[in-house]
């Protein structure tokens, strides 16, 4: 009897741990800031072509596009103050933040220690106004494997995520930049691009635990 109710409690604590991370799920209604680059503003498709768009149609959440082209970590880190202001004043609570910026680093090879630098300083600032924060993998800078169809994430990625306990988005932008017939430019996806993305990054969403399956 005793020996059962010990194994059934070891089964619930396995299973427990097994199922990942769980976040507070957002209404309908959530405010939530996207912090980015080209890739969230949606550079290679047309107006409410882009995976903001389409997860704001998605979701019903209050999805502000902070995509700055050509934005570096650098340029989101400096932009983020301003970004979440009304937070900070009390005027709008924000539920989340989404960070997608690293790519246009990797493009002009800035220093990976900075770029890292940069990134653990926007996650650390919107976790101290106790906001709730994701990071999305950017796929390492390969010509020859997007030529080939072979991109992977790049590594810093999965460590700064690891190191500061956030919940990382992997493989999104890597599987679709991989398929030219997904990409308006080397670099950029189209529309069909930016509709797997946006479908990829709701199911993951949904599998952190912020969206109601």
């Amino acid at each position: 009897m005793v020996r059962g109710f010990l194994l059934s409690i070891i089964v619930v604590l396995f299973s427990a741990c097994d199922s990942g991370h769980q976040f507070t799920t957002l209404p309908a209604n959530a405010s939530v800031v996207v912090l980015g680059d080209s890739l969230t503003y949606g550079t290679g498709a047309g107006d409410g072509e882009d995976y903001v768009s389409l997860l704001t149609a998605d979701t019903g959440w209050n999805i502000i596009n902070a995509g700055v082209p050509g934005n570096t970590s650098a340029d989101g880190l400096s932009r983020l103050d301003a970004l979440l202001a009304s937070h900070d004043d009390g005027i709008q609570k924000i539920d989340l933040l989404i960070v997608e910026l690293g790519g246009n680093d990797f493009l002009k090879h800035v220093p990976e220690t900075e770029t890292v630098r940069n990134l653990n300083a926007i996650l650390a600032q919107s976790k101290v106004r106790n906001i709730q924060t994701v990071l999305i993998a950017i796929p390492k800078f390969s010509p020859i494997g997007a030529a080939f169809g072979n991109l992977q994430d790049h590594p810093l990625y999965e460590k700064l995520a690891d190191e500061t306990e956030t919940p990382l988005i992997e493989g999104v932008f890597s599987a679709v930049l991989a398929k030219n017939s997904l990409k308006a430019d080397p670099i950029h996806p189209n529309a069909n691009g930016y509709r797997i993305v946006a479908a990829d990054l709701k199911s993951a969403l949904s599998d952190f635990g912020f969206l109601k399956n």
